[in-house]
């Protein structure tokens, strides 16, 4: 949720920022008239509130004249004053629960709008849609296959070779987009799992296993039953939700709490289960393993003063390239055109790993600053000395196993089917410097 103060001051702010995601800017107008209403009837609601406060005052003591009159005059006008009061009183009651009705009838109207209006996007962002990024850095250089005298295998293919990819037992069991990790690729997502969990440790994090299944406040207070809610899977006999992200449990983590700024930045990492719908990508990324209904993802999460959060988008930033260095792929690092944001980004900057057999770059990894967006509509908040307000919170993915694992099968692999394990990753995986085929091996026992 944006500050309601930008709305009554700088609703033009909103507007340009509907605008440059793409998004319905007229629903801006309908905010401020909604937001007008519900403040008036809250006035008019607390107006009457506080007559009735008056009138009260003023039963007491004429029910205590009444009980001193000393002759019937006296008791009869106070008699008299009394039933008036009482009958106002009774009037007033009608008038503010019906004020009440309207205020909260008001409220709900708003807070509807509200959850449909995106986070507001940074001015620095480029403008446009999904292809319209603007590329901050590339590292790293293909490889030259030609050159090296043979043609590279995709992932399938080296992972099926290697008994490491199950995408027909994967279906056979669980349908299309499924898949297994068998055999030497488990042992590469726990290798990564630990790389990743390491370095998180390394820089401060503290490493958490998220639960898979949230709450609808969970879910639609990190913004993901808008725009993205197609891609979401529900279990309507419990109303809970699978997360697409360790995000969503890991925002959720302190909300309705007031966290000591003192204690900010707080930085978590989280491992889970992610499980996303694909819907819309019919007939996209159909072969192997990167674009799949269930994944496993370690994801950062800071939660830090708003003053600092551009600075703490970047160290993110950093640490996400970090791992991808050690693991020796070739990438380029973008910044995500505002069309193509999430409704809770402001920014979000993407890693994407050369794929040799596709010619191009594809997202390994992404980091969003969501400014106060999340903790306003999680109702967290920080306390310094000058009192409570929203904090700011980020989110970055360090390890999206089944791309990483794509990128590391077909950049690393040799003409003979062998996959060079990166040295960073040697030592979660008992010294091997390498993954051969399958054929290789039972090759080598036949021979012993």
């Amino acid at each position: 949720m944006i500050d309601p103060t930008i709305l009554r001051t700088d609703p033009d702010r909103i507007r340009e920022s509907q605008r440059r995601r793409g998004e319905d800017v007229a629903i801006v107008d309908a905010l401020v008239a909604a937001d007008l209403a519900k403040r008036a009837s809250a006035q008019q609601f607390d107006d009457l509130r506080n007559q009735q406060k008056q009138i009260g005052k003023q039963i007491g003591p004429l029910q205590a004249s009444l009980k001193r009159a000393s002759d019937d005059s006296a008791r009869i006008t106070a008699q008299s004053e009394l039933d008036a009061l009482l009958a106002d009183a009774a009037d007033l009651a009608e008038r503010t629960k019906a004020a009440e009705a309207a205020a909260d009838t008001a409220s709900e109207v708003a807070d509807a709008l509200w959850l449909k209006v995106s986070n507001l996007v940074n001015l620095a962002s480029p403008i446009g849609g999904e292809d319209d990024f603007t590329v901050l850095t590339t590292v790293g250089m293909p490889r030259d296959f030609a050159a090296e005298g043979f043609a590279p295998k995709d992932h399938l293919d080296l992972g099926e070779a290697l008994g490491a990819i199950d995408t027909v037992r994967g279906a056979k069991v669980s349908g299309s987009r499924f898949f297994y990790l068998t055999g030497v690729g488990a042992q590469l997502e726990f290798a990564l799992l630990n790389l990743a969990m390491s370095q998180a440790m390394s820089h401060g994090f503290i490493p958490m296993i998220t639960p898979a299944l949230v709450l609808p406040s969970a879910m639609e207070g990190t913004g993901f039953l808008g725009q993205a809610a197609e891609n979401v899977y529900r279990l309507e006999a419990d109303d809970l939700y699978l997360v697409g992200t360790s995000e969503v449990p890991l925002a959720a983590f302190h909300s309705d709490e007031i966290l000591d700024a003192a204690s900010l930045p707080r930085r978590y990492a989280g491992w889970s289960s992610c499980f996303r719908r694909e819907a819309g990508t019919y007939g996209k990324d159909t072969r192997g393993i990167i674009r799949v209904h269930q994944f496993d993802k370690v994801e950062m999460f800071v939660y830090c003063d708003p003053a600092d959060a551009e600075n703490e988008h970047a160290r993110l930033l950093a640490w996400e390239e970090e791992f991808v260095n050690a693991l020796e792929l070739p990438y380029r690092v973008i910044d995500v055109a505002t069309g193509d944001l999430g409704s809770s980004a402001a920014r979000k900057f993407d890693i994407e790993a050369w794929i040799p057999t596709q010619g191009t770059y594809r997202e390994i990894t992404s980091t969003s600053n969501t400014t106060e967006f999340q903790a306003r509509r999680l109702r967290i908040r920080m306390r310094d000395a000058a009192g409570t307000k929203p904090l700011a919170t980020l989110n970055g993915t360090l390890c999206a196993m089944p791309r990483i694992i794509v990128a590391i099968l077909e950049n690393h692999q040799q003409a003979d089917g062998s996959i060079v394990i990166p040295p960073a990753l040697r030592p979660f995986l008992g010294g091997q410097d390498r993954f051969t085929p399958l054929s290789v091996r039972e090759e080598t026992l036949n021979r012993a």
